[in-house]
């Protein structure tokens, strides 16, 4: 059968490239289950060759270098499709891959504009609280200025309350002296009369 179809192949047949494919496919199966006596004497290595069962059919009648033509034709075609699958597979792989780096790189990139936004505004609210603490700072320092002065001002207050006081009692020991002598002048000026 597959020598038919390849000499239909040959001939220029109306074979699509799906089809193609699908016929180089199956050979590639087909020849993985050719029995061993052919895969030996595909693969060049030494061993019985046997003789291509002769059939009534007059398009399988040929010589055996065309047999061995056909073998090493299906060995390459067979090892091609082997190729093709192992280069599909890795395609494949790289291809899915490729998506999902794409994929991650798209996250990524969502990620990175959402940070780089949130760092601008924790930037302009540190810019504010930077400000505000120095606003305050400033007003702290003029309230520990003015308890300072406030301070002073008390000392200076009790100072003076603390002199006075001491002064209004010297005047008031002076005072009742003055007026202990006068008392006592008056009752010694009240026994003589």
């Amino acid at each position: 059968m597959h020598v038919r179809l390849l000499q239909t192949s040959r001939r220029g047949s109306s074979l699509t490239k799906s089809q193609d494919t699908k016929l180089a496919d199956r050979t590639a199966v087909t020849d993985a289950q050719v029995n061993p006596s052919d895969r030996v004497l595909a693969e060049g290595k030494p061993g019985p060759i046997k003789p291509p069962k002769v059939t009534s059919s007059p398009a399988l009648a040929q010589p055996a270098s065309d047999v061995e033509a056909l073998l090493i034709t299906r060995r390459d075609l067979s090892e091609a499709q082997r190729s093709r699958g192992i280069i599909q597979s890795r395609l494949d792989d790289v291809s899915g891959g490729l998506q999902r780096i794409k994929l991650q790189s798209a996250i990524d990139k969502k990620r990175l504009e959402e940070l780089t936004s949130e760092k601008a505004t924790l930037a302009l609210r540190l810019k504010d609280r930077d400000e505000e603490l120095r606003g305050k700072a400033k007003l702290l320092e003029a309230v520990h200025d003015e308890t300072v002065s406030l301070t002073l001002q008390l000392n200076m207050a009790e100072d003076q309350a603390r002199n006075l006081k001491q002064e209004n009692e010297n005047l008031v020991k002076r005072w009742m002296d003055r007026m202990g002598k006068e008392a006592d002048a008056m009752n010694e000026a009240s026994k003589f009369t």
